[in-house]
């Protein structure tokens, strides 16, 4: 008869279903995938139908110009935040926290003001929850 597996085999052994322990139907990576993917792909059907193009012209033919160019970079790392942010907290993750292993160079996003667009998620009240739900009827 085969030995019980150690505490070391037992930690690196991933769940057969990938999915998160708190009882999401959704895996955390496919949120990050999304996220990132979604607008990427409608930015790349925009720019086929010329949707770029007709972005830079009417900004150039705007009151402020050719300068006007300018702004458009701090615009779009403002959406990329907005997106980074509003997944992190889908996740329950606080964006404007930084782990004590992490600091500097790309990291430095926890510094800046939160853009998410919703709240954080807690799921500590969630699991919370759905252990009262399990205890209550449990006492039945």
């Amino acid at each position: 008869m085969a030995s019980p597996p150690s505490n070391q085999q037992q930690q690196a052994t991933p769940p057969a279903n990938n999915m998160n322990t708190e009882g999401d139907l959704v895996p955390s990576w496919f949120l990050s995938f999304s996220a990132a993917m979604v607008p990427f792909c409608a930015f790349c059907y925009g720019h086929s139908r010329g949707v770029t193009t007709r972005v830079v012209e009417r900004v150039v033919k705007s009151p402020v110009g050719v300068y006007g160019l300018f702004a458009l970079p701090f615009l779009t790392l403002g959406m990329e935040k907005s997106i980074y942010d509003t997944v992190q907290a889908w996740q329950g993750i606080n964006p404007n926290f930084r782990p004590a292993d992490r600091g500097g160079f790309p990291s430095g996003g926890a510094e800046l003001p939160s853009f998410s667009l919703i709240p954080v998620r807690n799921i500590a009240r969630k699991l919370t929850q759905s252990s009262a739900i399990e205890s209550k009827d449990n006492s039945r």
